[in-house]
């Protein structure tokens, strides 16, 4: 893993993270400033729909209950995934969650949250569990944010529970499955995960490798990088771009 890690530390502005899961071995395998604390921005709907599953373990909230007055947002791409979708004012709850993640859609956030009983709600919930993070209807607030460390933890918990309790962890797998967000060197149904991203931040948090045979689970965020919406500042998001290509090398040869 050390080859991952020093492409990592090529990125010479800001501040980068990575902590990675083998679930081969049980234990964290790798990690490098794993408390850095970075803003969610589209990763923060994973902690939406973590709390959702854990109420409907508890018996609070049914998989097939309705969330009504439902909206796409035009922004995002359910119009390609789901197309079949676009004219629904109403959604199964499993729906509903797999949607926002898949899509990364703000507006399906919104009627998930509101549905569940507002942000505090959702807020005092997921806090219960992983105090650092917090998530906020606007995911490009400065508030919406956690550590790298608990999103790992969060993203072990959401695949160990899906090998023992299928059925209760689907809505958020199939999400992970479905979201777009290709590296070309690695095959997309060996990359299931959830990216997030801001003019001067990054985050991926996900399952990287054959998805039932020990793959790495993962958690990297990059803060304080040059605003990548322009083409002369790509070159953080191309070192990590390299760091995951090394990183799924390492799956392939462990």
């Amino acid at each position: 893993m050390n080859n991952v890690i020093e492409k990592l530390k090529e990125i010479d502005i800001g501040e980068v993270g990575i902590a990675i899961y083998s679930t081969k071995e049980n234990k964290e395998h790798t990690s490098l400033n794993s408390n850095l604390t970075i803003p969610l921005a589209s990763a923060a709907k994973v902690a939406i729909a973590f709390c959702v599953a854990k109420w409907v373990e508890a018996g609070l909230l049914n998989w097939g209950a309705i969330v009504e007055e439902v909206s796409f947002n035009p922004e995002e791409d359910s119009k390609e995934l789901y197309p079949h979708l676009q004219n629904r004012q109403t959604l199964p709850l499993r729906e509903a969650v797999e949607v926002m993640i898949a899509c990364h859609d703000s507006y399906i956030a919104r009627s998930i949250v509101e549905f569940c009983g507002g942000w505090e709600k959702v807020n005092e919930s997921i806090q219960s569990y992983y105090p650092s993070i917090y998530v906020t209807e606007n995911p490009r607030a400065v508030d919406n944010k956690a550590r790298l460390n608990e999103m790992l933890d969060m993203m072990i918990h959401i695949y160990l529970g899906y090998k023992t309790h299928p059925l209760l962890w689907t809505p958020i797998i199939n999400g992970l499955v479905r979201q777009k967000g290709d590296i070309k060197q690695i095959p997309a149904h060996h990359l299931n995960h959830m990216t997030g991203g801001l003019e001067n931040a990054a985050i991926d948090i996900g399952i990287m490798g054959d998805f039932n045979d020990n793959p790495y689970i993962f958690a990297l965020g990059a803060i304080n990088l040059p605003n990548r919406l322009k083409l002369n500042n790509q070159v953080p998001d191309g070192k990590i771009i390299e760091a995951m290509e090394l990183l799924y090398g390492e799956y392939l040869e462990q």
